[in-house]
């Protein structure tokens, strides 16, 4: 239901998201926060809560979860979340697989933590190094040579990956698609072996392809359906010197029923009784991934390596006494120092049970500490 009428009922501010005072600003939208939206101003934090039964907000440190592809060179990436229209899957692979990958369930668009190396597929070699995003259509076979150890989120589309329409801003902010790096053509040689396994990642069941050549062997394509590389420094951030602009101003990339988001240094907004840190909130029709890459928040270190997810219609938000720091700090901090990549899906996602056993395990730890 769509409506242009608004109605304002007892103490509010006079503009949204400023000059909240001692209240607790706390918005209830639908569709994110393109849809209807009710900005209610509360006494208490609304994330202070126990909960009981299923639907949790879930915290879980990546850097502590060991997919199979961590020490064995044949093991394969982790499940962390899946719905109908992803999956989301980890990897933290130092060696090169013994075989190749090819999805056949979705496209992937990988995100790069850490580490550095090349991914080589049919259309040539990726070379990949921290905050690189890299594209990788449905179908497509390639396999990973890491240099070094790398740390990858991995988010897998049932529908295919696309750039957003453009907006009043044009084709090329706040992504530049002229900037992408696009693999040159490359028939890679043979090494010897008898077969050569390509390994297709699917949802259900297990499957093998094997050929008695390498089955990188293309030596020329065109055509508009092939995987890139984007480094989020050429990534531009939208800001408002006056208001604290929502999540969906600084969308990267969606597929049906997922939307991937970035969330990246810059200047904090100036004009006094600003809010500078998201507002409170509970999400009525997305879940909420964040992934923390790097980075501080007026001079608190974000928490590197954590991922974090909030079903949709359970409160969220940063903890108040940051807000408080932010406010009282308002004369000295003047930029947002953190690097976030976030994920919203329109469908419930379902945690898998490494990372239900892992966030047990750090909430274990915070009530021990």
């Amino acid at each position: 239901m769509e409506s242009f009428v608004q109605h304002r009922r007892g103490r509010t501010p006079r503009r949204i998201h400023r000059d909240v005072e001692h209240l607790k600003d706390d918005e209830l939208g639908r569709y994110g926060f393109t849809g209807r939206t009710a900005h209610l101003y509360r006494r208490n934090d609304p994330t202070q809560f126990r909960v009981e039964g299923d639907l949790r907000p879930l915290d879980a440190q990546t850097n502590e979860l060991i997919p199979t592809d961590f020490g064995d060179r044949a093991g394969e990436p982790l499940l962390l979340f899946h719905n109908d229209d992803c999956r989301i899957l980890l990897s933290r692979r130092g060696e090169t697989a013994p075989y190749y990958t090819r999805n056949v369930d979705g496209d992937e668009l990988v995100f790069v933590h850490e580490g550095t190396g090349r991914f080589e597929t049919e259309f040539g070699p990726l070379p990949y190094q921290p905050g690189d995003y890299v594209y990788l259509p449905k179908g497509t076979t390639y396999r990973q040579v890491p240099q070094e150890r790398s740390h990858l989120l991995i988010i897998e589309a049932t529908e295919e990956f696309r750039v957003p329409e453009p907006g009043p801003l044009g084709r090329f902010f706040p992504f530049d698609s002229a900037l992408v790096v696009v693999p040159e053509a490359e028939a890679f040689e043979e090494d010897g072996r008898d077969e050569y396994e390509v390994r297709l990642r699917q949802r259900n069941g297990r499957t093998s392809l094997f050929y008695r050549f390498n089955p990188l062997d293309v030596e020329g394509w065109k055509g508009d359906n092939f995987p890139f590389a984007f480094n989020l420094a050429d990534y531009d951030v939208l800001t408002s010197d006056s208001v604290h602009l929502p999540p969906t101003v600084h969308l990267f990339m969606q597929a049906t029923g997922v939307y991937v988001m970035n969330f990246l240094p810059r200047p904090a907004e100036g004009v006094p009784g600003v809010e500078r840190l998201p507002w409170y909130h509970r999400n009525a029709d997305f879940d909420e991934i964040a992934f923390y890459h790097a980075g501080n928040v007026f001079g608190v270190d974000m928490p590197v390596g954590l991922i974090s997810h909030a079903p949709q219609g359970i409160h969220h938000g940063i903890p108040e006494r940051a807000r408080e720091r932010s406010r009282r700090r308002f004369g000295e901090d003047t930029r947002v120092e953190w690097t976030v990549i976030s994920i919203d899906t329109r469908h419930r996602l379902i945690p898998a049970p490494g990372i239900v056993a892992a966030a047990t395990a750090e909430d274990t730890k915070e009530v021990q500490a």
